[in-house]
Formats: structure tokens, C-alpha cells, sequence
């Protein structure tokens, strides 16, 4: 029964891990690099959601939402605010990490650049949270308690079922976007050649922020969604989580949204075994050995297509 608790623990562990992953999916898909801005999102998403909820903008901001919301629901303001957050350094990114270098260079994709500029985003923000809030994990306490459903044996958490559900939702609505949409054509437009779709007339200028908006919306849902099921926040949580669903997005295939979300649920569900036999101090190794086992049986992942720039979504 222990064991199958812990699989419960780890498909819903897996729920976060998708939606970054598939966050780390849609930018290395559509714009061929690897965006490590998207852990340092993620984690201001949380950071906002909690500060919100737990008093940690000042006791001015609590008195100016307190007089605006009704009472018990500042959690909606946290989740806007969230948003909000992702959104604008989503957006702060995609203007230093890609539009700067294809104004200045043509194509950034082809550039390390804007690689590097991201990495430094993901120290910046990482600093900027330090520097308000400091480095000790911050506890949330969730405004819907610690609901949970008793099957058989097996607890299941209700944020944590939610959670679960709401990703595979999103990333379903995501998948149908890019699928049968004008925007979604666009999108798959760009994934393919970015100047020939500039020649078939893409706005490519104005297409590839939906790009990171998209990519923001996913980390501050995962991030709201991470700090109300563990309740524990802090600066390095987005470097924790982006370690693990990076290795779902490769095991699932890279530009392959519907493998990112069963990378992120193998991924999840291994790294709740693993910490049930083995401990949490070794839990990266299991699931960085599985991933390197898989690699060299199938090099583009268990769904990834033979070129990264063919076939995506």
C-alpha cells in the first residue's frame, strides 16, 4: 500500500514538472534554444503568490488589497499578481534574449547569445527575490487547507489532483492553439524557419512574444500550483524543479508537447520512488541514469522526431 501511495505522490508531483517542462519545450521548439529564464519565472510566480498570501509586500499592500477583496479571497489577488509578474519578465526577456539579437544579428537562434543573456535573467531575478526576501525557504499557508480524498488506503490531495488535472488541461488547449488556430499556424510557422516565415508574411515581431507569454502563463501556474501544494517557497526553487522537468522534456522528446507531459509524469514518479528506497539525497541520480539510458537507445526521446525542426507538435 506504501508503494502505491508513493506512485499517487509522484503522478502528482509529475502535474508541476509538465507544465515546465512543456514551458522548456515550446521555446527550444518554436525558437531553438534553451531558455534558462524559465526556472527564475517560475519561482517569481511563486515568490509574488506567496508574498501576497503571507504579508511579505508590507502591511500597506495587505491593508490596500484587505479594503478592495472580500475576505478569504486574497489568494485571487496572489494569483493575478502571479501572473502579472510572469507575464512582464516573460516579456522583459523575450525584448534582451531575442528580439535585440535578430535586430542586430538576423537570426538570434543561430547566436549563443541569447542562450548566456538568459542565464543571466535566471541569476538576476534569483538575486533580486535575495535581495527583498532573503535566502531562507518562506512557508505558505494555503487558504484551502490540506483537503484530501481517502481511496482504499491511498490519500490523494486534493490541490495536488488539481494540480494534475489542470495541467494536462492547459497543455490540451495549448495543443489544439497550435493545431487549428491562424495563431497556432504561425507559431508552427516560425518553429520551422523564422525568416521564411517572415517572407510569407508572419509578424514575426509580434507572434514570438505570445511565445513568451505562453511560456510565462505555464511557470506561474506551475509556480502558484507548486507553492500551494508543498507550501514552501524560496529563491532556488526554480533551479530545483527546472532540473528535473528538463530531464522530462528530453526523455519525452524535445519540441514534442504531448512526450514533455509524459517526461513530466515519468519523471515525477521516479523521483517519488526513488526517495521512498533510496533516500532524497541521491533522487537526481535515478532520474538523470534513466534519461541517459534512454538517450542512447533513442537519442531524440521516447516522441522527439529524427530533426528537431520537422514535425514539431
Amino acid at each position: 500500500m506504501l508503494l502505491l501511495q508513493q506512485i499517487v505522490n509522484g503522478l502528482m508531483l509529475g502535474g508541476v514538472y509538465v507544465m515546465v517542462a512543456v514551458a522548456f519545450t515550446l521555446t527550444i521548439g518554436m525558437l531553438n534554444f534553451l531558455n534558462f529564464t524559465i526556472p527564475a519565472i517560475f519561482m517569481v510566480a511563486a515568490m509574488v503568490f506567496w508574498a501576497t498570501l503571507s504579508g511579505g509586500f508590507g502591511s500597506g499592500f495587505d491593508s490596500l488589497f484587505g479594503s478592495v477583496l472580500p475576505a478569504g479571497s486574497q489568494w485571487v489577488a496572489g494569483v493575478i499578481l502571479a501572473i502579472l509578474a510572469a507575464a512582464l519578465c516573460s516579456l522583459l526577456i523575450e525584448r534582451f534574449t531575442y528580439r535585440y539579437m535578430r535586430t542586430r544579428y538576423g537570426d538570434a537562434t543561430e547566436h549563443a547569445i541569447p542562450l548566456v543573456s538568459s542565464l543571466g535573467f535566471l541569476i538576476i531575478f534569483e538575486h533580486i527575490v535575495i535581495m527583498i526576501w532573503g535566502t531562507d525557504p518562506m512557508s505558505l499557508q494555503s487558504p484551502f487547507g490540506s483537503a484530501t480524498w481517502r481511496i482504499g488506503g491511498i490519500l490523494v490531495g486534493v490541490p495536488q489532483l488539481v494540480s494534475l488535472g489542470l495541467s494536462i488541461a492547459t497543455v490540451a488547449v495549448l495543443h489544439l492553439i497550435l493545431k487549428r488556430t491562424k495563431l497556432g499556424r504561425a507559431l508552427r510557422s516560425i518553429a520551422e524557419n523564422p525568416d521564411t516565415a517572415l517572407l510569407l508574411g508572419v509578424d514575426v515581431q509580434r507572434i514570438v512574444p505570445v511565445v513568451y507569454l505562453v511560456t510565462g502563463l505555464l511557470c506561474a501556474i506551475a509556480g502558484i500550483l507548486f507553492a500551494l501544494n508543498y507550501r514552501t517557497v524560496g529563491p532556488y526553487i526554480g533551479e530545483q524543479v527546472a532540473t528535473v522537468a528538463i530531464a522530462g522534456m528530453v526523455l519525452g522528446g524535445l519540441g514534442n508537447i504531448w512526450g514533455a507531459i509524459v517526461g513530466g509524469l515519468i519523471v515525477g514518479l521516479l523521483e517519488a520512488l526513488s526517495t521512498y528506497w533510496f533516500g532524497a539525497d541521491i533522487v537526481k541520480v535515478p532520474i538523470w541514469g534513466m534519461l541517459l539510458l534512454v538517450l542512447v537507445v533513442k537519442p531524440t526521446g521516447l516522441f522527439g522526431q529524427s530533426a528537431i525542426g520537422k514535425g514539431k507538435f
